[in-house]
């Protein structure tokens, strides 16, 4: 069995958290890039993860707040996908990874660190991002800074 290392999360998982849905507030605020919002649809908006697994790791969410599927109609379900795929194709052109993780963690047991807002993650993969520093030396590079990857997409999402 092969086990995924990610230390670098206890300053989230630790963190105080607010009572409010981050889900909820962040995209009615102002700033989308200091939000790291990257792109806003009718149904749903893509926002980079903060804490990252990977370069690039995204969070597609609906605007509905939901633990669950529950609640979300069949015009959002399908945004939802419709919006993974292109987040998908805008993170290959981007950053030209060899693969992705792509899912959906539902309850605090199946790893959702938000489990009260329903989201997908996408989280690009290369062939050795998983190296020696995270196995032995419990860190996880991240090659660039938040802001400049946000930069970098903004613009592929939104041309």
């Amino acid at each position: 069995m092969k086990t995924i290392w990610a230390p670098w999360r206890m300053e989230y998982i630790l963190s105080e958290k607010d009572k409010d849905c981050l889900f909820c507030v962040k995209p009615n605020e102002k700033s989308d890039r200091d939000n790291l919002i990257l792109y806003r649809d009718k149904n749903v908006y893509v926002i980079m993860n903060k804490y990252p697994y990977n370069n690039g790791h995204l969070m597609v969410v609906p605007y509905f707040h939901t633990s669950s599927f529950d609640g979300l109609s069949d015009n959002v379900l399908f945004d939802i996908i419709r919006i993974t795929k292109y987040s998908v194709d805008c993170l290959g052109n981007a950053f030209h990874p060899e693969g992705f993780n792509v899912g959906i963690n539902i309850g605090a047991p199946a790893g959702a660190g938000i489990e009260e807002h329903i989201h997908v993650h996408i989280v690009p993969r290369w062939a050795g991002d998983t190296n020696f520093m995270t196995a032995v030396g419990e860190v996880k590079v991240i090659p660039e800074h938040l802001l400049e990857t946000y930069n970098k997409l903004y613009p592929i999402f939104n041309p």
